[in-house]
């Protein structure tokens, strides 16, 4: 990569932009540089076109995901913890007021990472929606699976003490380990937070992967 793609990484881009605005885009860069540039009293800083130009050399158009694989979409949903109601979320999606909001919060950090636009992940709103498609795409994996960091898990509560096998709620795999799944969740009592299960849990329903 050029000097000018570089300037751009050793200056904190990658933490401004996930700080500010939980993810990166062609427009944030855009930003970056003009700010950079105004507080050094310089006419330019880096390359404006940051992004767009370096997508160009990483498959599924996603500079970030060829660096930090599937943990990107994990560092997306940690900057947007303790976030209430979720309009950033859902009015996102297209909706013009407030839905149940889980899915759009995953659909978007996914958004976020490249991973709509690569096929990795379906946009979608409705839980079973997510489950039928990663079914089909043959990326799904039962409860009882030891998901890998930012893996989609799918949950069903349970009524009546019985399963219906309809998915209730989605959130992202933080990471698992010694039996026990950490998420993040949208929609988690109205915010985006922290949550843990054991693998077996009977909440879980199941995952969809997000790898190639």
């Amino acid at each position: 990569m050029s000097k000018n793609y570089l300037s751009l990484f050793g200056n904190g881009y990658i933490t401004w932009a996930i700080r500010n605005h939980g993810g990166y885009s062609g427009a944030n860069a855009l930003q970056f540089s003009q700010e950079q540039a105004a507080s050094h009293g310089w006419a330019r800083y880096g390359d404006p076109e940051y992004v767009p130009h370096v997508l160009r050399y990483y498959s599924g158009e996603n500079l970030f995901a060829g660096f930090f694989g599937n943990d990107q979409i994990v560092s997306i949903a940690k900057a947007q913890l303790g976030n209430e109601g979720g309009q950033k979320f859902w009015s996102w999606y297209g909706f013009q007021g407030r839905v149940e909001w889980c899915a759009c919060f995953v659909s978007w950090c996914a958004e976020q990472s490249g991973l709509i636009s690569s096929g990795s992940v379906l946009k979608f709103s409705y839980c079973p929606t997510g489950v039928e498609w990663f079914k089909s795409q043959g990326k799904w994996q039962d409860r009882g699976y030891m998901p890998t960091p930012g893996t989609i898990i799918f949950f069903d509560w349970p009524k009546n003490g019985a399963q219906d096998e309809i998915s209730d709620h989605v959130g992202i795999v933080e990471r698992c380990e010694a039996g026990m799944v950490y998420t993040i969740e949208g929609n988690s009592g109205n915010k985006v937070k922290r949550n843990s299960y054991d693998v077996n849990s009977n909440s879980i329903l199941g995952y969809g992967s997000i790898g190639k």
